[in-house]
C-alpha cells in the first residue's frame, strides 16, 4: 500500500497550504540542538546499513519493540542489523497513530524515495533499497544533510571534548556550518559517587591544571568556555528534573566539594545547593559570553533498574517527571536578572502539565533588551508530535509572543530525523490558517508568511550570535 503522506501532508485548509507552500517549505534548517556525532560528520561516516542509521540509538523505536512483546535480541542485542530492521518493520504497522507511525514514512519518502507502508511484508525489499542508497555519496552524512537544507546545527558536547571534529569541519566544510554547544552535566552531578570523581580527573587533564577545590572546579569550566567560545559555541545546555534555588549559604561548597574528594557521600540537600551554586557561576559566564543557556527540565531518568544495569542508560527507560518547577526555576532566573546577569534563555519542559507555567514564567523576565530573550522553548522529547506542538504553539500564543520563537529543533542522535522540522512547519502552519479560516485572523499572506518565516528561520539566525 502506498504512503500516506501527500503534498499537503497536514495541512487541512487553503490558508495553511499557501503559508507552508509558498513560505516555509523551501527553508534552510537551523537545527540548534541535537545529539548528532560531530565524528561522523567530519569523516562523512558511509552507514553501512539502514539499521545502522535509522535504528542504532534511537529509544523511541526500541520502547516501540519492547511494548509489542519484541526481544531485546532484536533491539539492543546480538541480532544482525537485517534481523532487527525486520523486527522494526513487523512493528511499524502496529504503532498507528504514535508519532512513529508519521515519521517513519516520513523519512523513509524524503530520504530514499520510498512511498510504500513499511511492513513485515516489505521489509526485506525496502531494507536492501535502503541500504544500496546508503553507499551513494548522496546518502552519506553530508549528502543527508545536504539533502534536508540543513544550514547550520549545533552538536552536544562535553567540557572534556577537546573539539578536534569541529576544527575540521569548520576547516574542510564550507558549506555546513557545525558548532559546539557546552553540556556541563556531569560537572556538577555530584550524586555519581566514584564516577564524579573520575569525570574531574579528565577535566584536569583537559584543563592541564588539577582541582582540589571548588574554586578550582569553577575556574576550569570557565576556561572550557572560553575554549568553546573560540571554537565557535555560543549555546549551553542542561539537561535536569528541576531548577534549584537557595536564599541563603545553607552550605560551603569548598568543603562539600573536599567531601567529594576524599569519597565521602553528600546528601540531597547538599547535592542539590552544589548543583545551584555551579550553575549559577555557569550562567554568568554564559551571560558575560554573549550565549544562550537551555534548561531541558522535567524528565525522570533510568526508572527500569534491572534493565538499566543490563543495558546502560539513554536505552529507553526515562519518562516524564512530576516535579515541582516554578518557584524554584522563578529563584534561580530572578537571582540572575537581579543583577542583571541572565543570559539569552530557553526553558523548555516535558510535562504538559507545566506548560503555561514555563510560558508565563518566560515572560517574567523579558526586559526588552533582545527580541524574545528569555523563550519558552519547542515541544520536547515526549511532546514533539502533533498533540504537544500543537498545545506548546497554543500556549505560547496565548501568553507570550509566538512570533519570536525560535522554532523547532531534532534532539536527535539519527541523521535521518531532519523531516521533524517539515512536521513542525507543517502543523505551524496549518494552526494559522486554521485561524484564518475561522475568522479569527486576517488573511495577509505577506504578514503571516512572514511570521512563519520568522519561526522557522530567520529568529533563530538573529538570536544566537553565531560566529561569521
Amino acid at each position: 500500500m502506498k504512503t500516506f503522506i501527500s503534498e499537503n501532508y497536514l495541512l487541512h485548509n487553503d490558508f495553511g497550504k499557501e503559508l507552508y507552500h509558498d513560505y516555509a517549505r523551501k527553508l534552510p534548517i537551523v537545527d540548534y540542538h541535537n545529539h548528532l556525532s560531530p565524528n561522523e560528520i567530519n569523516e562523512n561516516r558511509v552507514f553501512e546499513n539502514i539499521s545502522q542509521v535509522w535504528l542504532a540509538g534511537d529509544h523511541y523505536k526500541w520502547r516501540a519493540m519492547r511494548a509489542l512483546g519484541i526481544k531485546e535480541e532484536y533491539i539492543t542485542g546480538k541480532a544482525s542489523d537485517k534481523e532487527k530492521f525486520m523486527k522494526w518493520a513487523e512493528t511499524v504497522p502496529y504503532t498507528v497513530r504514535n508519532p512513529l507511525y508519521q515519521w517513519t514514512h516520513l523519512e523513509l519518502l524524503r530520504y530514499f524515495d520510498i512511498d510504500d507502508l513499511l511492513t513485515n511484508q516489505n521489509g526485506e525489499e525496502i531494507y536492501d533499497t535502503a541500504t544500496a542508497l546508503l553507499q551513494q555519496s548522496s546518502h552519506h552524512t553530508l549528502g543527508l544533510l545536504e539533502q534536508r537544507n540543513v544550514e547550520l546545527l549545533c552538536t552536544t558536547d562535553d567540557p572534556i571534548d577537546m573539539l578536534d571534529d569541529h576544527k575540521a569541519i569548520a576547516q574542510n566544510n564550507k558549506t555546513l556550518r557545525v558548532f559546539p554547544a557546552f553540556r556541563p552535566d556531569k560537572a556538577y552531578a555530584v550524586g555519581n559517587g566514584p564516577k564524579y570523581l573520575e569525570y574531574i580527573a579528565k577535566l584536569e587533564s583537559a584543563v592541564g591544571s588539577s582541582i582540589t577545590s571548588f574554586d578550582d572546579l569553577l575556574s576550569a569550566l570557565e576556561n572550557r568556555i572560553d575554549y568553546f567560545h573560540e571554537n565557535g559555541s555560543r549555546l549551553a545546555d542542561h539537561g535536569l528534573e528541576r531548577l534549584y534555588h537557595y536564599t541563603v549559604q545553607e552550605f560551603d561548597c569548598d568543603v562539600l566539594f573536599r567531601k567529594l574528594i576524599e569519597g565521602k557521600k553528600l546528601s540531597k540537600d547538599e547535592i542539590s545547593f552544589f548543583k545551584s551554586r555551579t550553575l549559577l557561576f555557569l550562567s554568568k559566564s554564559y551571560h558575560r559570553k554573549g550565549w544562550t543557556q537551555q534548561f531541558h527540565l522535567g524528565a525522570i531518568r533510568d526508572n527500569n533498574k534491572r534493565l538499566l544495569s543490563k543495558l546502560g542508560p539513554d536505552t529507553g527507560f526515562d519518562s516524564i517527571g512530576d516535579f515541582s518547577q516554578a518557584r524554584a526555576l522563578g529563584g534561580f532566573l530572578n537571582e540572575l536578572d537581579s543583577s542583571n546577569q541572565l543570559a539569552k534563555t530557553i526553558i523548555y519542559n516535558l510535562n504538559p502539565s507545566d506548560n503555561e507555567v514555563f510560558a508565563t514564567m518566560a515572560g517574567n523576565f523579558n526586559d526588552g533588551s533582545i527580541k524574545g530573550k528569555v523563550q519558552f522553548g519547542a515541544a520536547w522529547w515526549f511532546l514533539d508530535q502533533k498533540d504537544g506542538m500543537e498545545k506548546q504553539l497554543n500556549t505560547l500564543s496565548n501568553m507570550g509572543l509566538l512570533s519570536c520563537s525560535v522554532g523547532m529543533l531534532t534532539d536527535s542522535r539519527s541523521f535521518l530525523s531532519f523531516p521533524r522540522h517539515e512536521y513542525f512547519r507543517r502543523i505551524l502552519c496549518n494552526l494559522i490558517g486554521n485561524d484564518v479560516a475561522n475568522g479569527e485572523l486576517p488573511p495577509d499572506h505577506k504578514w503571516l508568511g512572514k511570521i512563519v518565516q520568522d519561526i522557522c528561520y530567520n529568529n533563530a539566525k538573529s538570536y544566537f550570535n553565531f560566529p561569521g
